[in-house]
């Protein structure tokens, strides 16, 4: 019994192999075709890996070349950094320097048109006060208008909004001179001078004399070879030298003596420079007595019958018609307006 239940276990029956071949077989013939697939696609997939790692290595050189270029460009991109660093560092102390140089120059800038106003108003200034004084010492006006046309180009060279309020004074002032009456004040000044030096040879009236007799019309003494009558002859024509007769249109002529004829002249003259001062003083009422003073002198003392005289009468007469008591505008407006602004300009810049 245990014989056969051995036998019966290691030997299976026909049946069990029958089903078991029918089973494997299938089994078998998927495997077959399963081993040749996978192997083409092992193969196929170990191509593909070997391509992608013939590709990768590829890549990783040309990375690898790419890195090496890479790192170089880097270090010549570090190079031209520090050398632009270089540069820029250099280029800003330059610019630095400049800078100070701009400052400088823009404080120099600065200081040179403060000195160049400074000196430009200080000479308005002075201008104004000639043209003051021209006015109020010798009543010029043409040469108190042309300082005044002078100050008012310093100021628009100045070329500064802040003048334009001076300005509008100073023009206004021109206004006033230009509108005033005038006066040739030196002119007539001129004339006085030349007036009083010509009073030293202005004749007299009491030095007036007859002229010379012509040919005598007494018979003539034949000339002979007698020597007394010649002498006779000569004698004669002296007596008859010693006294001449004239008609005087004036019989009241003043006789002077030296010393009288010298104050009258020099009385004259005082006369013709009182005149002169008061011209200059604008005093008309005093300016027409001076020049009556003097005419009625030249008229009573003098020869009128000279040249010399006539013509003194006459620049006398035109003198008188002069209008010398005009009252002129002053400037002080425009002297007040730019010594104002000068004292503000000194307060702003402290």
């Amino acid at each position: 019994m245990s014989a056969e239940k051995q036998s019966g276990k290691t030997e299976k029956p026909p049946e069990v192999r029958k089903r078991l071949a029918l089973r494997i077989h299938p089994l078998f013939i998927f495997v077959i075709i399963l081993v040749p697939i996978i192997a083409l696609q092992w193969y196929d997939t170990r191509s593909q890996i070997g391509g992608l790692q013939h590709e990768l290595a590829k890549r990783l050189a040309e990375a690898d070349a790419s890195g090496k270029e890479s790192r170089n460009i880097v270090v010549e991109a570090a190079e031209a950094g520090r050398r632009t660093e270089t540069k820029l560092g250099l280029l800003e102390s330059r610019l630095a320097e400049s800078q100070n140089q701009q400052l400088a120059l823009e404080a120099l800038y600065q200081e040179l048109t403060r000195n160049r106003d400074e000196a430009t108003l200080e000479e308005v200034e002075q201008l104004l006060l000639i043209a003051n004084q021209q006015l109020q010492l010798a009543s010029n006006v043409k040469a108190a208008l042309i300082a005044m046309q002078e100050a008012d180009a310093r100021l628009q060279r100045l070329d500064r909004p802040q003048l334009s309020s001076l300005r509008k004074v100073l023009s206004t002032d021109m206004d006033l001179l230009k509108a005033a009456p005038y006066v040739d004040t030196v002119g007539v000044s001129i004339r006085l001078d030349n007036l009083a030096a010509s009073v030293d040879v202005l004749p007299l009236a009491m030095e007036l004399r007859p002229p010379e007799p012509g040919a005598s019309r007494s018979p003539q003494f034949p000339v002979t070879g007698n020597i007394w009558l010649q002498f006779l002859h000569e004698a004669w024509e002296d007596i008859k030298r010693l006294v001449r007769i004239q008609h005087m249109d004036k019989p009241d002529i003043a006789l002077l003596s030296p010393s009288q004829a010298y104050f009258l002249r020099e009385n004259l003259k005082l006369r013709l420079l009182s005149a002169r001062h008061a011209l200059l003083a604008r005093d008309g009422t005093s300016f027409k007595a001076d020049i009556d003073a003097s005419t009625d002198w030249i008229g009573r003392y003098y020869d009128n019958s000279s040249q010399s005289v006539v013509n003194m009468l006459e620049t006398l007469t035109q003198l008188r018609e002069s209008e010398v008591g005009i009252e002129l505008p002053r400037i002080s407006a425009s002297l007040d307006a730019v010594r104002n602004y000068r004292l503000a300009r000194d307060r702003g810049n402290r």
